[in-house]
């Protein structure tokens, strides 16, 4: 049973990676935000309630499989919480990218392309950690070879995804967009807990 830990641990080495795309959605920036553009702070205020949860969530799933690491788990166990892991970041940022959607093009130069683009790497991501979660639930939990060979291939999978795909949210973020979305609690509070994942 040992041998599944240092590839669960390179796991969680690579989903580490993936809080980043958290911290990319929670405005990161401390510059103050400009007060007679009211329209954009309640755009931003909308969009970061709406992300404080689902950071939460996917701050939730990180610690679970990194502490799957930590313990002796069994095939078993690793596949069904790195299955549940998934499942809750799809549904985190299939959630994020409905919140953008539904708070529409924040007012600024060429926001409504920044936003569409956000929603669509949003439901990208999405669907990428939905595949992740079929191909956990596929693995072989009765060979253990079978079952680490698996495993270092959704890391690598995962990897590739941590460094990629925040584009359109950063493109979103820049500006005045990110000077509001940091003035929000709720957006400090998400950045909170997505950085707290990655130590």
């Amino acid at each position: 049973m040992e041998g599944t830990n240092p590839v669960n641990k390179k796991l969680a080495a690579a989903l580490s990676g993936g809080a980043v795309l958290v911290l990319a959605l929670t405005g990161c920036t401390s510059s103050s935000a400009d007060d007679k553009n009211d329209a954009l702070n309640t755009w931003a205020k909308q969009v970061c309630d709406a992300v404080q949860p689902q950071a939460k969530k996917i701050a939730a799933a990180n610690a679970a499989i990194q502490k799957e690491t930590s313990d002796n788990s069994t095939p078993a166990e690793v596949q069904k919480t790195d299955a549940q892991a998934f499942q809750d970041m799809s549904d985190a940022y299939k959630a994020i990218g409905a919140a953008v959607n539904k708070a529409g093009a924040p007012n600024v130069d060429n926001g409504q392309k920044k936003q569409q683009d956000a929603v669509k790497e949003l439901n990208d991501l999405g669907a990428s950690y939905a595949s992740l979660k079929k191909q956990v639930d596929g693995l072989d939990t009765k060979d253990q070879a079978k079952f680490a060979d698996g495993l270092k291939n959704i890391a690598t999978q995962l990897d590739k995804l941590s460094k990629t795909g925040n584009d359109a949210l950063k493109n979103l973020e820049e500006g005045d967009v990110g000077k509001a979305m940091a003035q929000q609690p709720s957006c400090k509070s998400a950045a909170g807990s997505a950085s707290a994942t990655q130590g």
